[in-house]
């Protein structure tokens, strides 16, 4: 099967287990993906993640972060879609939540998180936001 999305994907992975209070999801290495979780790393978004080979095929395994019995991410949505993309200058990159929030965007300079975007002074392709 063939995905549209795969990040979206990631993210659905992601929000699933994590309303299932999993340890941890496997999703499939892609070094887009693998950015994107690093972003969520060091943003506190979740604990860490591995890189396993089973069957040829390599996944990355995403520890999934819980305070207090609850998810840390709140919220994970995707904005800029296969169907829909959403690009923004360095000037309106929004603010998730009053700044509470967290946006990753893909720019020229790699992907990083909307604080690094604006204090770069460079806009681009707003992935998902995070909360």
């Amino acid at each position: 099967m063939t995905l549209v999305d795969p990040v979206g994907d990631m993210f659905t992975r992601i929000r699933n287990g994590q309303m299932r209070t999993l340890k941890s999801v496997n999703v499939p290495l892609s070094k887009f993906r693998l950015q994107i979780l690093e972003i969520l790393k060091s943003e506190g978004y979740i604990n860490n993640f591995f890189i396993e080979k089973k069957e040829n095929k390599q996944y990355l395994i995403v520890d999934l972060k819980y305070y207090e019995g609850s998810p840390v991410i709140k919220e994970i949505k995707r904005i800029s879609k296969p169907g829909r993309r959403v690009y923004s200058k360095a000037t309106s990159i929004p603010k998730i939540q009053n700044g509470l929030g967290l946006a990753i965007l893909s720019t020229s300079k790699g992907v990083m998180s909307d604080t690094d975007a604006r204090k770069n002074k460079i806009g681009g392709e707003i992935i998902c936001r995070v909360f």
